[in-house]
Parts: structure tokens; C-alpha cells; sequence
């Protein structure tokens, strides 16, 4: 088989550029693998996407349907639990409190959209086939399709608190956060603590992330495999809520999903925050290497 032939056909088998690779030494290679698929080719692609912009618009429209929400019902009760009676008390605790109303499943859906349906929507389009005969790398495709889908999870994650500081501001005034156990901070450290949620939160979606990728790779649907991360997801925070089942359901993915809440107390307790963060970079680390490990096995026939 020529090198044409097989860079057209066998490079959706395992194993194919490594035999391109071997195909007359003596010659110089056709092509350079660091030249396909650039990160900025991919990146204008998800971006003019349909759903990435629907993603992005729902963050932008959530925090003012819900700042409307207070303004026609009144000031939040003081009584309420929680974020939810500190709601109105400034930028701070409306961004806090949308962060809270939203890390359950608004952001696991918008992380599990971006991550899951990066590469099966090319096996569903029919078109990852094409991609491999390029001929792009298989890991090479991964990283690239993983840090376009990455860098929109963290864009997601910065936009939504930062534009809720925004609009609480505006609607509710500018005031330091104030906690829900007594007390207040000064704008830096209300900075400061609001941050710390952001990057925590990343971190726990990061098993969202990559579970939501493993599925990718795994299915050609990508209706699948964004439902299938979510649905995990459900089942993991459902069952969590089951005491009888200490200590293990300390173990669960979504355990300490709420674990940035302890940044408002005084001084910041770490260390549910340590544990949920070490959690998620296992979890994350095993399915991202488990859905390299598969599509590299993997013969892309369809």
C-alpha cells in the first residue's frame, strides 16, 4: 500500500502513524505532525458553534433573571438559609449566590456540553474520520480538542461569577460579602475568598470534565455522552446525600462540591477544599487516561 493510500485509509486503524513514520527514512516526512489541527483553527470552530453560544448566552442572561427575581419579589429574607438571605447584600454574596444556585447543575451540564460533545460530534458528523486521515495524531487530536474544550469549561466558570458581581452591584450596590455565620470582610478579602471559589470549582468540575470526555471518545452520539456525564453526576449527588453510607460517600465525585462555602468563614478553612481538590485530580487524572488509552486502541471505521 502507497503512502498515499495508507495515509487515507489506515490512519483511522491503531498504530498508522507510526508506520508513516517508517515509510522511507532515507526522505524527509510529508508532514508535521505540530501542523495539524491548530489550536486556533479549533478554537474559531467551537466558538461559531451553536451551543457554545447559547452556553455563553444563558450565563450572561441567568444572573439578571435572577436579580429581576429579587427585585420583583422584594429583598431577600434574612431569615432564609444560608447565601439565599445575603443574597441582595451586595455584588459579592449575589455572585456567591449564584455560584451556589448553579454548581449543582447548570455548570455541570455547560462543562459536561463542552467536553462531551468535542469529539463525538466529529464521529457523529462523520467527519473524525477524515481528521485522522489527514493525517492528524491521535493524541495530538485529544490534546487539542481537550484544551479547546478546557479553556471554554474555565471561561464558563470565570464569566458567570464575575458578570454576577456585575449585575449585583448594580441592581444591589457594591458592599463587602458578609457571611451567612456572622460577620463581614473588606473588598480585598471578599476578592480574595471570590476567587478561591472560582478556582475551586474548576478544580471539582474537572471530573466533570473529564468524565464527560471519556464518554466522547467512547460514543459516537454526543447527546450521549454530555447525558451520560450529567447523569453520573445526578446519581453521585444523590447518593452522597445518604449518611448510612459513611465514610464511603466521602468518595464520591461530588462530595465536596459545596466545600468552597468554608472560604466564608474566618479564617478560611482549607481543609475540606484540600480534600475535595486531591479528589478530583485523581478521579480527572484516571478517566482522561483511560479515554486516551481507549481511542488509541480504538479502529475508526464509521
Amino acid at each position: 500500500m502507497t503512502e498515499r493510500e495508507l495515509s487515507k485509509v489506515a490512519a483511522t486503524r491503531r498504530g498508522v502513524h507510526d508506520r508513516l513514520a517508517a515509510l522511507d527514512p532515507g526522505r524527509p516526512p510529508t508532514y508535521d505532525p505540530r501542523k495539524t489541527l491548530r489550536l486556533r483553527v479549533e478554537f474559531a470552530r467551537q466558538i461559531k458553534r451553536r451551543r457554545t453560544q447559547v452556553a455563553f448566552g444563558l450565563l450572561i442572561v441567568l444572573p439578571l433573571i435572577i436579580a429581576i427575581a429579587f427585585q420583583i419579589g422584594g429583598a431577600a429574607d434574612s431569615n432564609a438559609p444560608q447565601l439565599v438571605g445575603l443574597a441582595t447584600s451586595g455584588g459579592f454574596n449575589f455572585a456567591l449566590f449564584t455560584e451556589f444556585a448553579s454548581v449543582g447543575f447548570l455548570l455541570v451540564v455547560v462543562v459536561a456540553l463542552f467536553c462531551g460533545d468535542t469529539v463525538a460530534s466529529e464521529a457523529s458528523w462523520a467527519s473524525l474520520r477524515y481528521l485522522l486521515a489527514q493525517p492528524v495524531p491521535r493524541s495530538r487530536l485529544l490534546r487539542q480538542k481537550l484544551a479547546v474544550a478546557g479553556t471554554l469549561c474555565v471561561a464558563a466558570n470565570v464569566v458567570l461569577p464575575v458578570w454576577a458581581f456585575i449585575v449585583g452591584g448594580l441592581f444591589f450596590g457594591w458592599s463587602p460579602a458578609r457571611s451567612p455565620i456572622g460577620g463581614s470582610f473588606g473588598s480585598g478579602a471578599s476578592t480574595l475568598r471570590l476567587l478561591i471559589v472560582v478556582v475551586f470549582i474548576c478544580g471539582q468540575l474537572f471530573i466533570v470534565a473529564a468524565l464527560a470526555f471519556l464518554l466522547s471518545v467512547s460514543v459516537d452520539n454526543p447527546l450521549g455522552a454530555v447525558g451520560g456525564a450529567v447523569m453520573l453526576v445526578v446519581v453521585s449527588s444523590i447518593l452522597d446525600q445518604i449518611t448510612a453510607l459513611d465514610p464511603y460517600r466521602h468518595y464520591l465525585p461530588t462530595h465536596y462540591n459545596y466545600a468552597w462555602v468554608d472560604t466564608l468563614s474566618s479564617p478560611i478553612r482549607y481543609d475540606d477544599m484540600i480534600r475535595g481538590t486531591g479528589l478530583a485530580l485523581v478521579y480527572g487524572a484516571i478517566f482522561l487516561g483511560i479515554a486516551f488509552l481507549r481511542f488509541d486502541r480504538k479502529d475508526i471505521t464509521s
